[in-house]
């Protein structure tokens, strides 16, 4: 297993557990450990960013490895988790604001979605994750500036 997509792997499935713990600590009214853990939550979230902007840019994406009957499905299931992270991290910025402008009765509201979206984004990435490094072997590498300049 490659050793970048599995550590930035862990890191988004950090992120949910945390997420997941902050929402049990403000269910039960501990409302500075629910900030600490889910201030931990975007922390890993952004390690995961990093990691996988940095790999993409200077290493590459890998492709679907698996058999060709299974890529189309396998496509969908990627750009479906693609929009589903996209979604995640943008409702994830504004619940973090609202909650960082003391605008308590919106983070409030929007957390729960928040948090679920962020949860089945994690899923699918592990899924994704699964699909390329564990059930199958991965295909081709290619990076993204070699691909734009060429060499």
């Amino acid at each position: 297993m490659p050793i970048l997509p599995t550590i930035s792997t862990f890191f988004i499935l950090l992120s949910a557990i945390l997420v997941a713990i902050g929402w049990i600590l403000i269910v039960r009214g501990k409302k500075a450990a629910h900030k600490k853990t889910m201030l931990a939550a975007a922390i890993s979230a952004l390690l995961f960013l990093t990691i996988y902007v940095s790999r993409t840019v200077f290493i590459g994406n890998t492709s679907f490895g698996g058999p060709e009957d299974l890529k189309i499905y396998y496509t969908i299931f990627l750009i479906f988790h693609i929009v589903l992270a996209t979604t995640g991290a943008v409702f994830g910025i504004v619940t973090i604001t609202l909650a960082m402008k003391r605008k308590i009765s919106k983070h409030r509201k929007l957390g729960p979605i928040t948090s679920i979206i962020w949860f089945f984004s994690a899923l699918t990435g592990i899924m994704v994750y699964l699909l390329l490094y564990v059930f199958y072997k991965g295909g081709e590498t290619t990076s993204m500036i070699k691909a734009i300049l060429g060499f």
